[in-house]
């Protein structure tokens, strides 16, 4: 803005302040100046000198500009040298300060550009890295790691009930338990525990005669469901070891029955029981083998039969129990095992355990049921140790009339085979021929002399 000194227009007080100020030569101090002329403005004015830039011919000055020669409102100054050249510069008339123009920064645009990305890269990074925390997190808490130790891996979801094939193990004690019963009896001076099975759906059970012993009372069983019943003796056979008793309870699930004679060495079996009386016990074998002909003696009564040999545990309290195949059929009578120690009660299974024969048990269990006693099997000759040869057994006695004089043998006969079985000790014969029902018809090989002769035997029910 112009300089102006506090006095009165017009009056000069200090002429060489303007030069100062102004650049031109100083006048003499006290000297008055005349007028400032009027200098006339023909036409247009020249166009002002961008700001910052002076105009032709000027020099730099102290305002205006820093190389403006004079400020605007020069012609009004009254203290300006009336010779020196002067640059007017007319500036229009505004009422307020001009808008500023508007500045653009030409890398303004590209850096706004590049930031926009390298925000958008780093959220995503961050979203990418909380999404993949996340994801691992779950792998890890699913997988076992983290949050304490964790054995074996979890379901997705609860597992359905267990369902075995009817034909799987499995499958075939769950559907035999139900038949088989654990059986208690009383006798006079000790009591017994055993195992049956049930084959009749009125309550007839089939178990062993050494499990009810010498009782001809009652006796209580227990069925898989924990659920009890009284019963009482049908009958029994001593030899044969099969004894029948009947529950009182009726709408029972019976066993199916199947074929001894079809079973194969090397074929699966199930045996049931209560061994130990651990009751519901299953155990798992092979039919290690057939027709192993067992004579086996308790007190003063011994027993004969060609068992059904297998590797299944079986202990005490297994006997009377079921022997199954593996389509869920009773193919045998858990009866006995062999054993190292020569004390019954510390016997245990080494493996090698006898289960009677199914068709020659339900043979005997119907006699029984529907007379009250078994018959038994014979052939209508004796032996004895006396009886053993070199190969086969000899014959002592053949009874008159009785089977094997009908079918022309005689006493001194070597039998070598019965129905192509070996025989090596009396007790084979015996055994063998109890296998059978009454009326069969079975081949002997048999040595007179120096020569082998066959004959056809039917076999007969003891007299007795």
């Amino acid at each position: 803005m112009p300089l102006v000194h506090p006095c009165n227009p017009g009056e000069v007080t200090d002429g060489w302040n303007w030069r100062q100020f102004a650049g031109g030569s100083p006048g003499t101090p006290g000297t008055p100046h005349p007028a400032p002329p009027t200098v006339p403005l023909p036409g247009p004015l020249p166009p002002a000198s961008a700001p910052g830039s002076p105009p032709s011919g000027g020099a730099s000055g102290a305002f205006g500009g820093a190389s403006s020669p004079w400020w605007s409102d020069a012609l009004r100054d009254p203290w300006r040298d009336p010779h020196a050249p002067a640059a007017v510069v007319v500036q229009p008339g505004s009422t307020g300060a001009a808008a500023p123009e508007p500045v653009t920064d030409p890398d303004l645009a590209p850096r706004r550009g590049l930031g926009i990305v390298v925000l958008i890269s780093v959220l995503s990074a961050l979203l990418a890295g909380a999404l993949g925390g996340a994801l691992g997190y779950a792998f890890a808490v699913r997988g076992g790691a983290g949050g304490g130790t964790t054995l074996g891996a979890s379901p997705a979801s609860p597992p359905a009930a267990a369902q075995r094939p009817p034909d799987s193990l499995a499958g075939v004690a769950e559907r035999l338990l139900p038949s088989v019963v654990t059986v208690r009896v009383a006798g006079t001076t000790s009591s017994s525990v055993g195992s049956g099975f049930v084959v009749t759906a009125d309550g007839y059970v089939v178990t062993n005669d050494h499990v009810v012993g010498e009782t001809s009372g009652k006796a209580s069983v227990m069925f898989s469901d924990g659920s009890t019943a009284s019963a009482e003796i049908v009958g029994k056979d001593p030899e044969s070891d099969i004894a029948v008793i009947k529950v009182d309870k009726t709408g029972l699930q019976p066993v199916e029955l199947g074929d001894s004679d079809a079973i194969a060495v090397g074929d699966p079996v199930l045996a049931f029981g209560s061994p130990l009386a651990l009751a519901n016990t299953v155990t798992a074998g092979i039919v290690s083998a057939v027709d192993r002909t067992i004579e086996a003696s308790e007190g003063s009564q011994v027993r004969y039969y060609a068992a059904i040999q297998t590797d299944a545990a079986v202990n005490q309290g297994n006997s009377g129990g079921p022997l199954v195949d593996g389509g869920g059929r009773v193919v045998g009578v858990n009866s006995v095992i062999k054993s190292l120690s020569e004390n019954d009660q510390e016997a245990g299974n080494i493996g090698l355990a006898f289960a009677i024969p199914i068709n020659q048990a339900k043979r005997i269990a119907q006699d029984i049921i529907d007379t009250g006693k078994a018959r038994r099997t014979v052939i209508g000759a004796s032996v004895g140790d006396n009886g053993r040869s070199a190969a086969g057994v000899r014959l002592n006695t053949v009874e008159p009339g009785g089977p094997a004089e009908a079918a022309g043998l005689r006493a001194g006969d070597v039998v070598l085979k019965l129905d192509g079985r070996a025989l090596e000790e009396p007790s084979d014969l015996i055994a063998l021929v109890r296998k059978y029902a009454p009326g069969s018809v079975v081949t002997v090989e048999f040595r007179r002399g120096s020569g082998s002769q066959t004959a056809s035997v039917t076999l007969a029910a003891d007299a007795k």
